[in-house]
């Protein structure tokens, strides 16, 4: 059984303030056991150190109290008051109190956070980065579109929330694979093929009419069909479909391929692999599944029960070759041969599936379009059954992403060939915009995606707002270069760091030093969102930082009456500056020097 690493097992991540809190904790429990306050040998592998939802109550909580409350057999209030007395003592708590119903609140020295500073400087490009994953694989498989015509704009939040997730990963430690299945076989191949074979026959002359129904109409396809004219002439003109059917799925895949590999490429993706559906069924690989799982007694011939919720008078059971998934969780048994001898879709992921397991991967991540959320258990029900319960499959569901432009909602059509182009949009709003402002939401939320917002230079675009913060700081640090007080290389002192004492500083901190923990929530979650959550925190921080500068001439980052002050606030945004930089390229997105 693969074995992922649970937050509450990670080690104190020096870098993250609140494994450091979780630390102290620890140990005035273990000082209370010591006095008899406590019973020794609690567990603490539960308690926890959160920041605190309202800051009014401090800089952080712990639950201590809470769950130590049944094994010590106290109350919680009968544990917090003595370890918030303890935790007093600590030189960097200002100040620690019991609350009900048994948490402690704590408000650190502003010394603590300052030094926090120093912290993300010292660490550099590697801040935010841990070893939770101990090197274990992961293959994350997304994108994944039939290579039947370029990528839409619809493919996008799936390809950015599966490319942003695998750098997540890679930067807690996972060693990440990304990879794109290509469905390069069955019924949607040979539609290609007669679309292209259409096309050539207007471009011959001929008058076949319009695109018939279930065919791809797209434009794009043109290109494919007169390069088969510039190499075959008329060869294929009258000929039989036999005999075309092939070469033409052949070179339309091929074409479409390098399409899609374009396309990616513009918007800053590469996988690692790419594996085809084609190949795995020549190879007699779905064969080689279905054999193991007849092996193991989880095949047999029988027929499944109506389709629910509609009644068909015609409807007949008839006997299918099916997969025992219900034996792992699926609400029904699944059948892996069609009514014309043809494997099914899922006997081809079976295959695929498996053959992930044996290059390997014992954690596999699948991103999912939403309208794929049936097929979620009995995938699962599939790998845990191959690989004898040791793999493990996660699946991410996006919703679509509704278009628009200037508030109007875009109509995309697939049968009128009317469609968004992924090319398209990036060369309308760029790459950095589209991968943010996928990010936005939740995978599995509704998105709207207003291309006219995404070119808007305001706070209301996510962003602009965010790549302005890191561009301002770039700004005041080549100002400062000019006026002969450039920052200061390496990590400041802590007499320096003192000097950074206003609130909207002290507050910026505070902001800049979750990383680490948003950082590893993101991950652990399968949650790539919460980092562009987090960069638009840490942004508003700044601005508001910005803007009082501009009203308080005390509070101006560049002080020519006070250099050590300075010093000081240009540590600072070096730090903010790191933090930007980090988590925009998490998201893909590039942390620019100057706005135009």
């Amino acid at each position: 059984m693969v074995r992922l690493i649970p937050a509450d097992e990670r080690l104190m991540d020096p870098m993250n303030p609140f494994t450091t809190l979780l630390a102290t904790v620890r140990h005035a429990l273990t000082d209370l056991a010591a006095a008899g306050v406590l019973p020794e040998g609690l567990d603490t592998e539960r308690v926890s150190v959160e920041p605190a939802r309202d800051p009014a109550h401090g800089d952080a909580a712990t639950n201590a109290a809470m769950v130590l409350a049944k094994p010590a057999g106290r109350k919680p209030m009968a544990i917090a008051t003595p370890l918030a007395e303890a935790l007093m003592r600590d030189p960097d708590v200002a100040h620690a109190e019991a609350a009900a119903p048994g948490f402690v609140n704590l408000r650190m020295r502003d010394a603590f956070w300052q030094r926090q500073v120093a912290v993300i400087l010292e660490a550099g490009d590697d801040y935010g980065r841990c070893d939770l994953g101990q090197g274990l694989a992961v293959n994350v498989e997304y994108c994944s579109a039939n290579p039947t015509g370029p990528l839409h704009v619809g493919h996008a939040r799936g390809t950015v929330v599966g490319d942003a997730l695998a750098s997540l990963l890679e930067r807690v430690g996972y060693a990440v694979t990304r990879e794109y299945y290509v469905n390069d076989g069955g019924a949607q191949i040979e539609a290609l093929a007669r679309s292209i074979h259409h096309r050539y026959r207007e471009i011959l002359g001929d008058a076949p009419g319009p695109m018939p129904d279930g065919l791809y109409p797209f434009a794009e396809l043109m290109p494919v069909a007169e390069a088969i004219v510039a190499r075959d002439g008329d060869r294929w003109r009258s000929a039989d479909e036999s005999a075309w059917l092939v070469p033409f799925g052949r070179a339309g895949v091929e074409a479409m391929r390098a399409r899609i590999e374009s396309d990616l490429s513009a918007l800053g993706v590469h996988h690692d692999v790419f594996v085809s559906e084609k190949s795995l069924v020549e190879e007699g690989r779905v064969d080689a599944a279905l054999d193991q799982l007849r092996a193991d007694g989880l095949l047999y011939e029988g027929t499944l029960p109506p389709p629910k919720g509609r009644v068909d008078e015609d409807w007949e059971p008839v006997p299918q070759l099916l997969f025992r998934s219900t034996s792992f969780g699926d609400d029904i048994d699944r059948p892996l041969v069609r009514s014309t001898g043809a494997w099914t879709y899922f006997a081809a992921d079976l295959a695929y599936h498996l053959d992930k397991y044996r290059r390997g991967f014992a954690w596999q991540i699948d991103v999912w379009g939403a309208d794929h959320g049936g097929y979620v258990k009995r995938m699962q029900a599939a790998v845990r059954a191959l690989s004898g319960g040791r793999a493990k499959l996660d699946v991410l569901l996006c919703r679509l992403v509704n278009i628009l432009d200037g508030g109007q909602p875009l109509k995309m059509s697939k049968r009128a060939g009317r469609i968004v182009w992924l090319a398209d949009v990036i060369d309308e709003v760029g790459a950095d915009a589209l991968r943010f402002i996928m990010l936005t939401r939740k995978s599995d939320a509704p998105l709207d995606f207003d291309l006219q917002k995404a070119i808007e230079q305001s706070k209301d675009n996510p962003v602009f707002y965010v790549q302005y913060a890191h561009a301002r700081i770039c700004s005041v640090l080549r100002n400062a270069a000019a006026l002969d007080m450039r920052a200061e290389e390496g990590a400041p002192d802590a007499a320096l760091l003192a000097r950074l004492d206003d609130p909207a500083e002290l507050s910026l901190i505070r902001r800049l030093a979750t990383m680490p923990r948003v950082v590893e929530g993101a991950a652990v979650n399968l949650e790539p969102h919460r980092v562009a959550f987090f960069l638009h925190d840490v942004a508003a921080e700044f601005h508001t930082l910005w803007t009082r500068g501009k009203e308080q001439p005390t509070l101006r980052f560049l002080r020519e009456d006070d250099l050590e002050l300075t010093r000081a606030r240009l540590a600072l945004l070096r730090a903010t500056q790191t933090v930007l930089r980090l988590g925009l390229r998490i998201m893909g997105v590039r942390p620019v020097e100057e706005m135009h």
